[in-house]
């Protein structure tokens, strides 16, 4: 056997063997969806909690108005919850804005907090940091920018986290609101609901394990202050608390009926971007909580460390190293008797990618038509390959920031 087989062989058990994960993630994720389809979410006991909504917002003008409006709209206690928007640095007519809804609402709880490049424009960490010390409410919930929450998407998220003490967090759904705009917001559609939903879906039903994602969730104050706030070195800010109430004893539960709708990236290169912040902030994650894979403490959460691993890390590489592989062998230049078979497993895969991909879809109302069969095969011929671009660049930018100790640099998606 060549060294090429070997590495062939090695590449593709990585590649089945994450691939046969994420079939068990889907079907545990479709039992969960299905168990509580018809299950009422457990009412309010009492008085409402007093809850504090966050927006950290840089340059947010396109958007922000609408979705200030809709959260002024939720179906929660009007007394009951305040809505902070950090204008944090923007040099757009935000300011401006914000201001006319405050003097539209004059009796509701809308707090305006405009920061300048001093205290501000050092990401969202920092935004979310300076809204907490501004809030009051025993529970803090978050929203991006760009986001129209259903009327009882608040409701919702703290009926779960008040009726269980257990649960440090609960977080909600994001869905995209322009999927139509292009093909790429198409794939970004499925992309978030198979890969996203589903997944999330899945862990939380064996293990009780969910990843806090950057909008629609909420927490309990007295976490955030016990930690120190949200940690301004990570530009995936989300995921990295998400270890911290982990290792607190606390669940991070996802309740799905709580839905908000978002704008995500109509273009490849806006898209680029923000997938490769994305990348970067996981792996500062996966590198910073890599030592907790030796501490017993925290096996309880080895599963979702191992998870981030291997889709960052192994993943990318056993895809690498069978195409490049199987390049260097039609072109002659690598010798390798199993080129045959695995090509047969890779004809194999594909086909299980787009048979658990579009089952995953019939969980949402409008996504069970055959014209998405015909997106995820091309999802998978181009999407899934940017993303592995997108992963390998983020692997080369997080290691070129450690290498000449800068900052990573935060990027704000560019609204339509």
């Amino acid at each position: 056997m060549t060294i090429a087989d070997i590495l062939m062989l090695i590449s593709v058990f990585c590649i089945w063997s994450l691939l046969l994960v994420n079939v068990v993630l889907i079907v545990a994720g479709y039992l969960y969806y299905i168990q509580i389809e018809n299950k009422p979410v457990v009412p309010l006991r009492g008085e409402p909690p007093f809850v504090s909504i966050m927006v950290p917002a840089h340059n947010e003008a396109k958007v922000i108005t609408k979705t200030v409006e809709s959260l002024l709209a939720l179906n929660y206690p009007h007394d009951r919850y305040e809505i902070i928007v950090i204008n944090d640095n923007s040099s757009d007519n935000s300011a401006e804005l914000l201001g006319k809804l405050q003097e539209k609402n004059p009796l509701r709880n809308l707090i305006i907090l405009n920061t300048d490049n001093i205290i501000g424009g050092k990401g969202k960490s920092n935004a979310l940091n300076l809204g907490l010390a501004q809030s009051k409410g025993e529970l803090i919930a978050i929203y991006d920018a760009d986001n129209t929450p259903e009327k009882n998407a608040l409701l919702y998220l703290v009926s779960e986290i008040s009726n269980d003490p257990s649960l440090g967090a609960v977080i909600g759904k994001f869905r995209t609101r322009n999927r139509d705009a292009s093909l790429l917001t198409r794939f970004i559609n499925i992309e978030t609901l198979s890969f996203q939903w589903m997944a999330q879906a899945g862990r939380w039903k064996l293990f009780k394990l969910c990843t806090i994602p950057g909008t629609n969730f909420i927490m309990r104050r007295e976490i955030i202050e016990s930690m120190g706030g949200w940690d301004v070195k990570a530009i995936a800010e989300d995921t990295e608390i998400s270890f911290r109430i982990y290792m607190m004893g606390y669940k991070i539960k996802f309740q799905p009926k709580s839905v908000t709708w978002e704008q995500e990236p109509q273009t490849v290169k806006v898209w680029f971007k923000q997938r490769t912040r994305w990348a970067k902030g996981n792996i500062y994650v996966i590198v910073k909580n890599i030592p907790l894979l030796f501490k017993r403490s925290a096996r309880n959460i080895h599963f979702d460390i191992l998870y981030y691993i291997s889709i960052y890390i192994l993943l990318l590489t056993s895809l690498v190293m069978s195409d490049l592989l199987l390049v260097l062998h039609a072109m002659g230049y690598v010798k390798t008797t199993i080129a045959s078979f695995s090509s047969f497993l890779w004809g194999l895969a594909i086909i299980l990618f787009i048979v658990g991909t579009f089952i995953t879809l019939v969980t949402e109302k409008g996504e069970m038509k055959l014209s998405n069969v015909w997106i995820i095969m091309l999802m998978y011929v181009s999407y899934c390959q940017m993303w592995m671009v997108v992963a390998a660049y983020g692997m080369y930018g997080y290691l070129k920031d450690l290498f000449f100790k800068r900052e990573a640099k935060w990027y704000k998606t560019e609204r339509y």
